[in-house]
């Protein structure tokens, strides 16, 4: 089969080569991928790597999406993994041992092994999974969309509805609206009844993301954000802000929440250590935390909103397997509003 093989760091050392198919063990599902989009981590992966126990060469890709080709004859019927059934990976092969994943709290395991970090990935035209991470889909659903979903669209749901749930008539600022987080984030807000205001570089994205329902835009480049948001909100500031940048944008991050308010934060993209203004934080009584993924009780309620209709992911651009630098080009030079994915046929 082909797949996107990391052989040494950098750009040049991601190739696509012909390699042996995976061995399917008890207890595992053999998916053939139809689609899998690209994400931040893969960059990272392909230049550093740093922190993540791994050796190379290895397939990249923490996305699936295809169909089932294998799988153990009891467990597949019971939860519905017959040949033939269309699919998406949860990438997170948790142990299912430890305190945190019998609390239902996954992204947590302290013995994870994912998908295009740990272990191969989906950058390839079959992967091999544990059951337990391998969810059925309706037949109607689209799979390049699906191969989409769980990275951003997950990611984006638990920082939303995770640990303080944004509620309806809420205003949420999303900084650096046009990455797929971004963008996910953007949907689920609108779509949970909240007010959104966005932040960009760009105008055509600042526009984008109004004609999907964002009630204003600042370009970062001309504005300051924080005095803008403040503006917008009659000197309120806002109730949550979603900030994957980190260093650039952390201190208008802080400036724009009102007292009582949360940060979440899900990367680090401009660097990982801002000023903490722990003054601000204490004093206006501000919360932050971090957000990684997402739960299988979140990606099962994801996906039946998936499955209704109701989020559709937004795709910037597709490529083909053998294209795949060109994608990762795409994605390192950030010009995308969405997702950038890459098909195996």
């Amino acid at each position: 089969m082909k797949a996107a093989i990391l052989q040494e760091r950098g750009r040049n050392g991601l190739r696509v080569r012909d390699v042996p198919m995976p061995v399917r063990r008890p207890g595992e599902v053999l998916l053939r991928v139809h689609a899998a989009a690209l994400n931040r981590v893969d960059l990272y992966m392909r230049d550093n790597g740093a922190g993540i126990t791994h050796r190379l060469p290895q397939t990249l890709g923490v996305e699936a999406a295809g169909v089932v080709v294998e799988a153990d004859a009891d467990s597949g019927l019971e939860i519905g993994l017959h040949p033939g059934k269309k699919a998406v990976v949860y990438a997170n092969a948790f142990c299912g041992k430890c305190r945190y994943c019998l609390a239902g709290d996954q992204p947590l395991c302290l013995h994870a092994h994912i998908m295009g970090e740990h272990r191969d990935g989906g950058f390839a035209e079959y992967v091999a999974m544990p059951a337990r991470c391998v969810l059925p889909l309706p037949d109607h659903v689209d799979l390049v969309e699906a191969g989409a979903l769980l990275a951003a669209y997950l990611t984006a749901w638990r920082m939303l509805f995770g640990k303080r749930a944004l509620r309806p008539g809420e205003t949420v600022l999303i900084a650096g609206v046009g990455g797929g987080v971004a963008v996910a984030c953007l949907q689920l807000a609108l779509h949970a009844g909240a007010r959104v205001l966005v932040t960009s570089s760009s105008d055509d994205k600042l526009a984008r993301a109004q004609a999907m329902g964002a009630s204003g835009g600042v370009n970062y480049r001309r504005e300051k954000v924080a005095k803008r948001v403040l503006e917008m909100t009659s000197g309120e500031g806002v109730d949550m802000v979603i900030d994957s940048s980190g260093a650039a944008s952390w201190d208008d991050s802080l400036r724009s929440l009102r007292r009582g308010g949360r940060l979440v934060t899900c990367g680090a993209t401009t660097g990982s250590n801002p000023p903490a203004d722990l003054q601000r934080i204490f004093i206006r009584q501000l919360e932050v935390y971090g957000s990684t993924g997402g739960s299988v009780a979140e990606c099962h309620q994801l996906l039946a909103l998936f499955a209704s209709g109701a989020i559709r992911p937004v795709i910037d651009r597709r490529f083909v397997l053998d294209d795949i630098g060109a994608a990762f080009d795409q994605l390192e030079h950030g010009n995308q509003f969405g997702k950038v994915v890459v098909t195996m046929a």
